[in-house]
C-alpha cells in the first residue's frame, strides 16, 4: 500500500489501528473504517472503509453495524441497497444503539427497504428519543403533530419539540416557534415563536430564517423593518427556500417598504419559480407579459403561464384562456381557450366563468348553448362580477337559455353599475323606461336584498 500525506501522529494512529484490525480486534477495525469513510487524517476510501467496517459488523459491533447500514444506504463503497441498509441498522438498532434505532425509523417512515409502517417508525424514533437523541426526539414529535403512528396530540408534540430544542436542534426548533405561532398545544405567542425562530435561524435553518422574514416584514410580533425582513428573506431565499424567494420578489416588484425593483423582483420570482412555486410562476408570466423588469415576451409569458396553470392556478388558467382567444404570441385557438376557461372556472374563477359563459353564448370553441351561457355567468355574477351581471341581465332581457324577464334585467344591470360597469351604467336607465314603477320597485328590491345577503362584492374586469 502506498503511503498517503498524513501527520506523523495521525500515520501512527493509522498504522496502529491497522496492526490491530488486521490481527481481528473489531474496535480497531470500526475505527480504522470510520478513518476511511471521514478522511480523517488519511484520504476518504468508501472501499476500504465498508471492508473494514463489515469485518468489525460480522463481529457484532453495534457501531460499525450502523455506519455499514449507512454505506449501504447512500451507495458509498459498496452498491446500494436499502434491504441490506435496513438488515444492519436493525442489527444495531436491537443491541440499542441509538443512532441505528433513528434510522431504522427513518426507513420504515419512507417504507425503503421494509414495507412502511408509521407505527414502527414512531416506536424505533421513542426508543432512540428515550437515549436523548434530539433528532430522533425532534422525529417523534413530528409523528404525534401530523398523527404519523398516533393519533396527533399536540401537547406531547410539544413536549418532545422542546426536548431537542433545547439541545440545540434547529428543526425542532422551528417546529416549535410554528406551533407557538399557531397555538398548537399552547396558547399562541408570537414573542416565543420569534424566540424560537432566532435560535434556529442563527444555525442557518433556512425555514426559520423565512419565518423571520415574515415577521419584519409584517410586523406580526415585531416592529415591522422591511430592510431586516429582505436580509433574513434572502439568507433563506440563497438557500433555496422558495417561499423567501416569493415573498422577496413580492416585496421588490411593489416596493413593499423597499426601493421599487421589478429587475431585482424578475430575479427573484424566476429562482422560486424554477423551484415549482406555483404563484411565482404566474407573477413571472405576468411580468414577461407586460414587459415589468425585462423587455416584453410572450413565449416566456405562455411558457410561465402553463407551468403555473398545469399546477392549478386559476389566474394562470385564465391568461391561457386569453391569450388562445386573442392569439397572443400563438396561433389563435377558441378550443383551447374555451378548456382553460371552463379549468378555471370550475375552480371558481369568476372572469373564466364570464368569459366562458361568452363563449357558450357565442359558440366559440364549444357548441352553442344559451342554457350553459346563463349557467355561468350566473356562477360569475354570483360573485360580483360586474361584467358577467352585465351580461346574465342581457340574457334576461332577451330571454336567452331562461324566460324573459325584464324585472331581473333591470336588477342585474343595477347591481353591475353599482359595482363599477359603464355599459351597465349607460343602459340601465334605457332599460328602466320601459319598466312599470312597481316593476322598478321590484328590481331594486331584490338588487338591495342581494346586496345584504353578498355584501358589495366586486371583481376587477379581467374577462372579455
Amino acid at each position: 500500500m502506498k503511503r498517503q500525506n498524513i501527520s506523523r501522529e495521525n500515520y501512527q494512529t493509522y498504522v496502529w489501528f491497522r496492526h490491530a484490525a488486521e490481527a481481528g480486534n473489531a474496535y480497531a477495525q470500526f475505527n480504522l473504517g470510520l478513518m476511511y469513510k471521514k478522511g480523517d487524517g488519511i484520504e476518504r476510501d468508501y472501499a476500504r472503509a465498508f471492508r473494514w467496517l463489515r469485518q468489525a459488523a460480522l463481529q457484532g459491533l453495534a457501531f460499525a453495524q450502523n455506519h455499514l447500514g449507512a454505506l449501504y444506504y447512500n451507495g458509498r463503497g459498496v452498491q446500494k441497497s436499502d434491504v441490506e441498509a435496513v438488515y444492519w441498522f436493525r442489527h444495531a438498532a436491537e443491541q440499542g444503539d441509538a443512532s441505528a434505532q433513528q434510522n431504522l425509523g427513518q426507513m420504515y417512515k419512507k417504507g425503503r427497504g421494509v414495507e412502511q409502517s408509521h407505527e414502527l417508525a414512531l416506536a424505533w424514533f421513542y426508543r432512540a428519543a428515550e437515549q436523548g437523541v434530539a433528532s430522533a426526539q425532534s422525529l417523534l414529535a413530528e409523528c404525534y403533530l401530523y398523527g404519523r403512528g398516533a393519533a396527533v396530540n399536540h401537547p406531547l408534540a410539544m413536549a418532545w419539540f422542546r426536548k431537542a430544542a433545547v439541545q440545540g436542534d434547529a428543526i425542532a426548533q422551528l417546529h416549535l416557534g410554528m406551533m407557538y405561532k399557531r397555538g398548537l398545544g399552547v396558547e399562541a405567542s408570537a414573542a416565543q415563536a420569534l424566540c424560537w425562530f432566532r435560535q434556529a435561524a442563527a444555525q442557518g435553518n433556512a425555514g426559520a430564517q423565512r419565518e423571520l422574514g415574515l415577521a419584519y416584514a409584517d410586523g406580526l410580533g415585531v416592529r415591522a423593518d422591511p430592510l431586516r425582513a429582505c436580509a433574513w428573506l434572502q439568507r433563506a431565499g440563497d438557500q433555496g427556500d422558495k417561499e423567501s424567494q416569493y415573498k422577496l420578489g413580492t416585496m421588490l416588484a411593489s416596493g413593499q417598504g423597499v426601493e421599487r425593483d421589478e429587475a431585482r423582483a424578475l430575479v427573484w420570482y424566476q429562482r422560486a419559480a424554477e423551484h415549482g412555486h406555483m404563484m411565482a410562476q404566474y407573477n413571472l408570466g405576468s411580468m414577461f407579459a407586460n414587459g415589468r423588469g425585462t423587455e416584453r415576451d410572450e413565449n416566456k409569458a405562455l411558457e410561465w403561464y402553463r407551468r403555473a396553470a398545469e399546477q392549478g392556478a386559476p389566474n394562470a388558467q385564465f391568461n391561457l384562456g386569453v391569450i388562445y382567444a386573442t392569439g397572443q404570441g400563438v396561433s389563435r385557438d377558441e378550443t383551447q381557450a374555451a378548456q382553460w376557461y371552463r379549468i378555471a372556472a370550475e375552480q371558481g374563477d369568476p372572469s373564466a366563468q364570464n368569459n366562458l359563459g361568452v363563449m357558450y353564448a357565442n359558440g366559440q370553441g364549444v357548441p352553442q348553448d344559451d342554457h350553459m351561457a346563463v349557467f355561468w355567468y350566473g356562477q360569475a355574477a354570483e360573485q360580483g362580477h360586474a361584467l358577467a351581471q352585465y351580461n346574465l341581465g342581457g340574457m334576461y332581457g332577451s330571454g336567452r337559455g331562461v324566460a324573459r324577464d325584464a324585472v331581473r334585467q333591470y336588477m342585474w344591470m343595477l347591481l353591475a353599475a353599482d359595482a363599477g360597469d359603464q355599459t351597465a351604467s349607460a343602459n340601465k336607465s334605457i332599460v328602466a323606461r320601459r319598466l312599470t314603477a312597481a316593476e322598478i320597485g321590484s328590481a331594486l328590491d331584490l338588487s338591495r336584498r342581494w346586496v345584504m345577503e353578498h355584501g358589495r362584492l366586486t371583481h376587477v374586469e379581467r374577462g372579455a
